[in-house]
């Protein structure tokens, strides 16, 4: 018998799957080839920010993904610019090239389009944010029963 909390787990993974789908066809909708789904949201999530790789693991959580190794490909296809940070030379800080920051908006024209599709639907502005509290609870739940660093504990709350 499927239970609500493995429900939930099954239908978390498929969602995502989901939107690398549509990003996926976004890309080639444009002829973008030579950057991937996975890839591209990365470069999302750096936005107009310079940061460490692993600033951008913390803020992103890729699952399943290499992070060093998927902005190593985004540098020699020129969607990112590396350079060494000024205070630290050991340290690597991104930041997005102009073919970045086109391909960021293209995504984020494709986010408004989506945003604009949903409106008069049965996915509300109100409905969401109630998923986003739920998730963020499921996430800080997670956090809690695997002992990450970071998030505040829940323990008390959840037992």
């Amino acid at each position: 018998m499927t239970t609500p909390y493995y429900e939930a787990i099954q239908l978390t993974e498929r969602l995502h799957r989901y939107f690398l789908d549509v990003l996926k066809v976004e890309l080639d909708k444009h002829g973008i080839q030579d950057i991937n789904n996975v890839q591209s949201m990365i470069l999302y999530n750096v936005g107009e920010d310079e940061m460490t790789v692993g600033e951008l693991t913390i803020r992103g959580y890729y699952l399943g993904s290499n992070v060093s190794y998927n902005v190593k490909k985004m540098v020699e296809n020129g969607y990112l610019i590396q350079e060494r940070s000024v205070h630290d030379k050991r340290s690597l800080r991104v930041r997005l090239s102009e073919k970045g920051i086109k391909l960021r908006d293209m995504i984020g024209t494709m986010m408004k389009r989506h945003e604009e599709k949903l409106k008069g639907t049965d996915l509300t502005n109100d409905r969401l944010t109630q998923l986003n509290l739920t998730l963020h609870l499921m996430e800080r739940f997670w956090a809690s029963q695997a002992n990450f660093t970071g998030l505040s504990s829940l323990e008390d709350d959840f037992e």
